[in-house]
């Protein structure tokens, strides 16, 4: 969740551009996020108050940030990855571009 300080710069920025992408390139962040902070002021919302989704990975980063704390961050994310799959976790094969447990962690979390 970005800060409050960041979600306000998101909307001036896109007052001022009236583009998803201009905005998104000015503020370093995702199209979409900027369409979802609009979207949600748009709806008389507050953008700060919207929660963000559960990520599949939710119920194992207790277990992952044990794993990259007691190998003092030198875990494989395969490692991880495989380890995950054995106790039940369900989500895609792993993105290669990840190559670390500090970065799996990161990705999911």
């Amino acid at each position: 969740m970005l800060s409050e300080e960041k979600m306000m710069e998101i909307l001036e920025a896109y007052d001022l551009t009236g583009s998803f992408r201009a905005t998104a390139a000015l503020c370093g962040v995702d199209h979409h996020t900027v369409r979802r902070y609009v979207a949600t002021r748009a709806a008389g919302l507050d953008p700060a108050s919207v929660l963000e989704r559960p990520k599949v990975c939710d119920p194992y980063l207790a277990k992952i940030e044990e794993w990259v704390e007691r190998s003092g961050g030198k875990v494989r994310a395969d490692v991880v990855h495989r380890k995950l799959s054995a106790m039940g976790y369900e989500a895609s094969d792993l993105d290669p571009r990840v190559s670390d447990g500090a970065a799996f962690l990161s990705a999911c979390g």
